[in-house]
């Protein structure tokens, strides 16, 4: 019969879990755009009350990874149709010349929270609003929404 493992005070060593061979699950994987050198990345959680539009269209210097905690999102990118993202599920955006149009609570009921994290660009701001000139110069960028007319 083979000895119990013993620590250096001859105590019994706690027996080892194999729960962590099972415990991980890939939720996103992506392959994201260059990261350049001195690169911050900072993690966030992001709460708005039932209802709220969010933050005003806007880019970050680069990508950002997120999981959706407890509500909905209504998320929206330059060029993607806009899509509830649902409680357990995750998003990303690249980052850089991207314009991220809406991630406001897509209930009136409840809040909504998500945790991201983001890769921010040396010297640049992790999020820019983008001013009404520049949405209507790209406008043409941005992917039919539902009930709106084409032009």
């Amino acid at each position: 019969m083979a000895d119990k493992e013993s620590t250096a005070d001859g105590a019994p060593s706690p027996a080892r879990s194999e729960a962590w061979k099972t415990a991980l699950t890939v939720l996103q994987s992506v392959t994201p755009p260059f990261i350049p050198d001195g690169a911050e990345v900072m993690t966030v959680v992001v709460e708005f009350p039932p209802g709220d539009p969010g933050t005003p269209p806007h880019r970050h210097s680069g990508p950002a990874f997120g999981y959706m905690l407890e509500g909905e999102m209504l998320f929206e990118l330059e060029g993607e149709p806009e899509r509830v993202i649902k409680a357990g599920e995750t998003f990303w955006e690249p980052g850089g010349d991207v314009i991220h149009y809406q991630d406001g609570n897509n209930r009136t009921d409840s809040r909504s929270r998500f945790l991201v994290t983001m890769v921010c660009v040396p010297g640049q701001p992790m999020l820019t609003l983008v001013d009404d000139e520049e949405l209507a110069r790209r406008h043409r960028l941005r992917a039919p929404r539902p009930g709106s007319s084409a032009t």
